[in-house]
């Protein structure tokens, strides 16, 4: 079985809650826990802040998210992709944008942990970016289907 769903808004920083609440309502057909459902909220929370902040900064743009859930009917576990896009300026290098502590924007107070907490809540975490063109951050997290089990 798949489901798939995506979804386009304006990046403002308004909006970021409104990515989270889309994936939490995305989620709930297979009634995560709460801490599944913090972790994924996390990581949707951060890969769409840096996408508003530091991909687009003061300029306007969207954000793209797509997310699919993928469950073998035999498996008690599923498989979520989630996909966070922007067509910003891009990352010049990703490795050093991943370092704790690390941020582009020290003026505005950012902590510079974003990725690292994507990493953290999510099983698998890949982030493409190009200079100029944008980033797209690719996350998987293994959700176990709490509503096969009843």
């Amino acid at each position: 079985m798949e489901n798939n769903m995506s979804l386009e808004f304006d990046a403002k920083s308004q909006n970021e809650g409104l990515a989270r609440m889309v994936v939490s309502a995305f989620l709930t057909e297979l009634d995560p826990t709460v801490e599944e459902m913090n972790d994924v909220k996390t990581a949707v929370s951060e890969a769409v802040t840096n996408s508003i902040i530091h991909g687009y900064g003061e300029k306007e743009g969207q954000v793209f998210m797509k997310c699919s859930l993928r469950k073998d009917n035999d498996l008690e576990d599923c498989i979520l992709q989630i996909e966070i896009k922007d067509e910003g300026v891009g990352i010049e290098d990703i490795e050093k944008a991943k370092e704790p502590l690390y941020t582009t924007k020290p003026e505005l107070e950012r902590s510079g942990m974003g990725f690292m907490f994507m990493e953290m809540f999510m099983d698998h975490i890949h982030i493409d970016s190009k200079p100029g063109v944008g980033t797209t951050v690719f996350m998987t997290k293994k959700i176990k289907d709490n509503k096969k089990n009843r």
